[in-house]
């Protein structure tokens, strides 16, 4: 079959069902968003969702539980493609390239697109195999440079001084920050272009928490990140660009020094002074 390389530096996109480029009208975008909607059988749960997310920088997005703001991150590395009965309309683009293209590599989609989940998914393996893995999938087994690669990944998560000493026992052997910060690095080590996380604070502890915002500020200087979080302490202090969503709409999006102190929209203002949600 037929695909289409995520690889080439081309700065086009595709109309969906069809093999006709056409031209992106920005670099600075690396997630382009025009439009775009999903369905879940009959249930419209994104609504015509316009919003770009900026290259190196972090974007939040907030609002109550149920109003799309998890469904929408998913789409964006097609995680949604597991679940039954979900169709999308509209464009979601990766540097100009339609991702839910006919013809778009799923593979070389997620590997561009790291994903980190609400809670942490280490797999029952060593704490080495787990950051080795995707590395061995895309062919790399070399092992020294397999162990300069998990000692990297391991660094930028900012793990390495704490498991050094006991890379070869089980990963579900440690704390619950430490898994989170695993899978950090565990999507690090196959070098994403674009971070997703989805709640990765939420079941962890303050001072666990404090180490992830500390970790996405550090890697919003190589990473373009996206988080999803109910925490509006927590979008104001490691975003540069809030989303509010809101049954499905995306109500306001803007800089969250602007969005948080003088929101355009009444319905983001009763959010995030706490009187919804």
């Amino acid at each position: 079959m037929k695909t289409i390389s995520l690889d080439k530096p081309s700065m086009q996109n595709t109309t969906k069902n069809t093999d006709t480029p056409q031209e992106k009208p920005s670099r600075d975008y690396v997630v382009c968003a025009k439009e775009f909607s999903v369905y879940y059988g009959n249930f419209h749960a994104v609504k015509a969702v316009d919003v770009n997310f900026e290259r190196g920088k972090v974007t939040a997005i907030i609002g109550p539980s149920g109003c799309g703001k998890s469904t929408f991150l998913r789409c964006v590395n097609r995680m949604n493609d597991l679940v039954d009965g979900c169709r999308t309309t509209g464009l979601l683009a990766l540097d100009g390239i339609d991702i839910y293209h006919r013809h778009i590599d799923i593979v070389e989609l997620r590997r561009r697109i790291g994903m980190v989940f609400q809670r942490p998914n280490p797999f029952p393996k060593s704490i080495y195999d787990n950051v080795a893995y995707g590395v061995r999938l895309k062919g790399k087994t070399r092992k020294s440079e397999l162990g300069e690669i998990v000692e990297t990944s391991l660094r930028r998560a900012a793990l390495w001084e704490e498991v050094k000493d006991r890379l070869h026992t089980n990963a579900l052997g440690l704390s619950g920050g430490q898994q989170q910060r695993l899978c950090i690095a565990r999507a690090l080590a196959i070098k994403p272009e674009v971070l997703l996380m989805d709640e990765p604070c939420s079941a962890l502890d303050p001072k666990s928490t404090a180490r992830i915002e500390d970790l996405i500020a550090e890697l919003s200087e190589d990473y373009t990140i996206a988080i999803v979080t109910h925490n509006m302490q927590q979008a104001a202090r490691v975003s540069d660009f809030t989303a509010f969503f809101y049954e499905g709409n995306l109500v306001e999006f803007g800089a969250t020094d602007q969005l948080f102190t003088n929101p355009k929209n009444k319905a983001t203002n009763d959010y995030i002074t706490g009187r919804f949600g």
